[in-house]
């Protein structure tokens, strides 16, 4: 019984490979500074009272002040929409029409003006406008005099001024200040000002406080993400997929469908993956491509995968030569199996040096691999080993063959514990052939019975075969169906003539009935399908119970078909039919190969032939063969033909 894993090919890791925080927003670098074109608000115009732009912050980290802290307000005097439209040259005229205003004290100019020096970056201009329009209760100018404040590196003067405009009912404010006290770590304070900007239909509110819960692992999350999402938010939509991938996949899709179409590039991966497994090809690419294209390495990865399978591989290896370049361990693997194929080892073990640079331990393992190929084992262990201290599994029971193959059984035995601890199911497997080697056949059952568990059809049939021997035949057959299942040969046949000892016997053939006019039985299936799967004594078996039923023709194809591929009864079984259609010299030629090999009835058969042929010396030498072959039955008979054929020699 060979060890499973000697047999290693490239391990793929999938389409793409998740993130360790699959939770975290995508980031572009934001500074660490407040944005002040999200966070500043302006006055609205009376006569409107429009919901307010919400800023995309879904590049920028949720873990940290530095995003975002609140999105555009709506408040009086100034009409929010058409200032966010402006141009330079609008803004020019802007800032001159209401200079003259602010210049005079009027605490709207003065407001408007100060926000428009603050989105310029002219904080020392827009200082004493801001200042003089809070002084006058204007709750915009104290928000945004806190963003000025902050960008000027003073955090808790900033907090003070929001949490002015923030009581005076201002949601952006709240927000920032909420934002203030969970990059200090004040999670209550942090959560009060933030569910204070979510309830007032602050989207940036309701996503921090969405995010802060769900790093608390509280309740409430869904309903928070999904409220900035329906108000544009991107990473909300993507966060709130998320949540619902497991529970409600369709409602996930349509939500990363509204983050991979306002641009959230992770959103576009994962919708790619999810058309991609059902079978809807040509738009999982379309999506793919459309995040590759934003810098998603995973996403290059996955179309490269993509365009493999539909047989393009040179657009193929652009892709995943473009993940590399990124950083994307899995397509480095995939570009260094590429090579492997072709031949290019020196380059495929760069790209391989390349995934685990990148941190991919696969990378290790595909090159211990290639050494292994080479019979380079030297390099090989030392790869396998440093892929199995990361924790490769797969490297674990590769490495444990290599020892053992080498000799070191008291080396690999750990190695193999570790991988199958792991999850390896290869190696739970090798571990039961390991003990029974050493005969400890209740420890090996233990390690068999755990890769069966786990769909493994050797094992399976190990443990089917324990069973059986233990008696315990009803639990046996479940294994044996088992691995007969999933393709072994040896256990079809081994469950057809289980099937067939616990069979009731045949009722006896009734007068004048025909021969073989009986139903087949399921033990008869299951011996045809080990026939079919190339198992020799099922082909034997098949063509017994053929020959029975009078099938003569299909009786000697089983028959030849066995003996061709060295079944000495299936040559002894094909002699005999030959033998009845008078055809004795193909059948002497079959009973040659079984007695050759081992059968000591096909020695007593050449004997009898020869001796009715005349030839008394062939004969004996025929006899003298059954008679160590045996069986007790057999040396018996030829003893007795030798002994008569002697006394003719002598007569």
């Amino acid at each position: 019984m060979g060890f499973m894993g000697d047999r290693s090919t490239l391990l793929e890791t999938g389409r793409f490979v998740r993130a360790d925080s699959e939770s975290e927003p995508e980031a572009d670098g934001a500074a660490q500074a407040v944005d002040v074109q999200t966070a500043m608000t302006t006055r609205a115009a009376r006569t409107t009272a429009t919901a307010p732009t919400t800023p995309d912050v879904s590049d920028v980290s949720a873990a940290s002040v530095a995003s975002a802290v609140s999105a555009v307000s709506v408040d009086e005097l100034f009409d929010d929409a058409v200032f966010a439209l402006t141009d330079a040259a609008s803004d020019a005229a802007l800032e001159a029409r209401h200079r003259v205003a602010a210049d005079k004290g009027d605490p709207g100019a003065m407001s408007v003006l100060g926000a428009l020096l603050l989105r310029r970056g002219d904080l020392a201009g827009a200082e004493p406008y801001l200042r003089g329009a809070t002084g006058a209760g204007d709750r915009a100018a104290a928000n945004n005099l806190g963003v000025l404040l902050h960008q000027r590196g003073y955090p808790e003067e900033a907090a003070g001024w929001w949490r002015v405009a923030a009581v005076a009912g201002s949601a952006p404010a709240a927000h920032a200040l909420g934002r203030h006290y969970r990059e200090r770590g004040d999670e209550p304070a942090a959560e009060y000002w933030m569910r204070q900007a979510a309830e007032s239909g602050h989207a940036l509110g309701a996503y921090g406080l969405a995010d802060l819960l769900e790093h608390r692992g509280d309740k409430g999350v869904e309903r928070w993400f999904r409220a900035a999402a329906e108000q544009g938010h991107r990473e909300a939509a993507y966060r709130l997929a998320r949540h619902l991938r497991k529970g409600d996949p369709a409602e996930a899709e349509q939500w990363y469908r509204q983050a991979a179409a306002r641009g959230h590039r992770r959103a576009g991966l994962h919708l790619g993956a999810l058309l991609e497994a059902r079978g809807e090809l040509k738009e999982a690419g379309r999506w793919y491509l459309t995040s590759a294209k934003q810098g998603e390495a995973r996403a290059a990865c996955a179309l490269g995968f993509l365009l493999r399978d539909a047989g393009d591989e040179e657009n193929a290896a652009t892709w995943w030569l473009r993940a590399a370049q990124d950083g994307d361990g899995n397509a480095a693997n995939a570009l260094g199996a590429l090579h492997a194929a072709r031949g290019e080892t020196q380059t495929a073990e760069k790209w391989y040096r390349a995934a685990m640079d990148a941190g991919d331990q696969n990378g290790a393992y595909n090159l211990a691999l290639l050494c292994a190929a080479q019979e380079r084992t030297g390099p090989a262990e030392q790869w396998y080993r440093r892929a199995a201290y990361a924790g490769h599994r797969e490297a674990a029971n590769a490495l444990a063959i290599l020892l053992l193959q080498g000799g070191d059984a008291e080396g690999a035995e750990p190695w193999f514990s570790k991988a199958a601890e792991a999850g390896s199911v290869d190696a739970a497997f090798n571990l039961g052939i390991l003990f029974a080697s050493r005969d400890e056949d209740r420890t090996a059952l233990k390690w068999y019975e755990r890769a069966a568990s786990a769909g493994h059809t050797d094992a399976a049939l190990q443990v089917g075969i324990a069973l059986v021997r233990d008696g315990e035949e009803r639990a046996a057959e479940r294994h044996l169906r088992c691995a007969a299942g999933g393709g072994s040969a040896e256990a079809a046949f081994r469950l057809a003539a289980l099937l067939e000892s616990l069979a009731p016997p045949p009722e006896p053939v009734a007068l004048g009935e025909p021969v073989g006019g009986a139903e087949r039985t399921e033990s008869e299936e299951w011996y045809e399908r080990a026939a079919e799967l190339g198992h020799r004594r099922a082909q034997v078996r098949v063509g017994m119970l053929a020959a029975a039923r009078g099938e003569l023709g299909a009786a000697a194809r089983w028959y030849r078909e066995a003996a061709e591929a060295g079944s000495r009864n299936g040559a002894f079984n094909l002699g005999l039919l030959l033998a009845r259609e008078g055809n004795e010299p193909e059948a002497a030629l079959w009973w040659t190969r079984a007695a050759v090999a081992g059968h000591g009835r096909a020695a007593l058969r050449l004997g009898l032939l020869a001796a009715r042929q005349g030839d008394l010396t062939e004969g004996q030498k025929w006899c003298v063969r059954a008679m160590e072959l045996g069986p007790a039955e057999v040396s018996e008979r030829a003893a007795r033909l030798r002994e008569a054929l002697a006394e003719e020699l002598s007569a």
